[in-house]
């Protein structure tokens, strides 16, 4: 028997959560899969339906909704964000002394790891075979040695009393202008995003005296090179009541989504759920586990709302960052219909 148009509009659109399963996980509105269906793509229909809505956006963290695109162009956002989007950071480390008990190549690796606050638009990417310059090379240095403090109590055993310059923090690291880049930064002075990442801990004796020069790379090549800490999507959840649900059935519903998602409400003087915000579910299903609950409520997600959360590791803003990701998108996009061109000249 023939589908209704309902439960095709279904199938086309929602993601639904089952006991058992998850149904309509592929797409399937493809042209000529549905009758009475014109899924051929179409511009005009593509910008009638396509949006973008800014939820939150701070220095560092940033959510907002995708609506109106397939699955593939979401995920192809989520992993230029990770590996392709070019930051700067530490590729060459230049040991000249170290005394302290962190041996050389662990402490060349926690350097690579500490993000630097550096546009890498400013920059060019390094030829291996060339030595830096001021266009594609930025030079920091850390030296630094513990000793004795004269002044500390002789009852004192707290190493933050007895020893200066015993805890080395990114805060140590000092940037060294190469060429005209001290009037270049003069507004913004390179350094590490943050100041309180610990490198080493030395006792007297010990010294650390280190020069660095970062480079311009993408997160394909090295995780130190992507510029955010996460980038991730998750599709809007949508929760359907299918009957009135009230009294003690109602307050156990509430407790089975995730706190702000059901909320009661005085209906006649019996408490009875209401769904007020699917948004900050969790999809976790725990209603099914609930006999007499699971056939009172609908879970699904709609496929084509994407929720995007963008948590940048400071290098840049993260609205900045997502700019950046649509640029390496349709430069690809570019370099693709070329060769197509390229191939038919051909």
């Amino acid at each position: 028997m023939a589908a209704s148009r309902k439960n095709v509009d279904e199938i086309r659109n929602r993601v639904i959560l089952g006991e058992f399963g998850v149904r309509n996980v592929h797409s399937t509105d493809f042209p000529g899969n549905y009758p009475g269906h014109d899924d051929t793509w179409n511009m005009w229909k593509f910008q009638k339906n396509f949006r973008i809505d800014m939820m939150h956006l701070d220095e560092s963290t940033m959510e907002f909704d995708m609506v109106g695109i397939d699955a593939a162009i979401a995920n192809a956002f989520r992993r230029i964000l990770l590996a392709e989007v070019p930051t700067m950071a530490i590729e060459k480390v230049f040991i000249y002394n170290n005394t302290s008990i962190v041996q050389d190549e662990v402490l060349a690796h926690r350097l690579g790891l500490i993000p630097i606050k550096a546009d890498p638009r400013l920059f060019e990417y390094r030829n291996t075979e060339a030595e830096g310059s001021e266009i594609d090379t930025i030079q920091l240095q850390l030296k630094i040695k513990c000793s004795r403090n004269p002044k500390a109590s002789k009852e004192s055993s707290d190493p933050r009393e007895l020893y200066l310059n015993h805890m080395v923090y990114s805060r140590d690291i000092t940037w060294v202008p190469i060429g005209n880049q001290a009037d270049v930064f003069a507004d913004s002075v390179i350094r590490p995003v943050h100041d309180d990442i610990l490198i080493a801990q030395l006792r007297p004796g010990h010294e650390l005296d280190i020069v660095m020069h970062c480079v311009k790379g993408i997160g394909k090549d090295h995780a130190k090179f992507s510029p955010v800490a996460t980038a991730s999507y998750r599709l809007l959840p949508e929760i359907t009541l299918l009957e009135p649900v009230e009294g003690e059935k109602a307050e156990r519903l509430k407790r089975c989504f995730s706190p702000g998602v059901i909320a009661l409400q005085d209906v006649n003087g019996t408490k009875a759920a209401k769904v007020v915000n699917s948004r900050m579910d969790t999809c976790s299903r725990e209603v099914i586990r609930h006999d007499d609950l699971k056939n009172l409520v609908k879970l699904g997600r709609v496929r084509d709302h994407f929720i995007f959360t963008v948590e940048s590791t400071g290098i840049l803003a993260p609205d900045v960052l997502f700019t950046e990701a649509v640029k390496v998108l349709m430069s690809k996009c570019q370099r693709f219909l070329s060769e197509l061109d390229a191939t038919e000249m051909e």
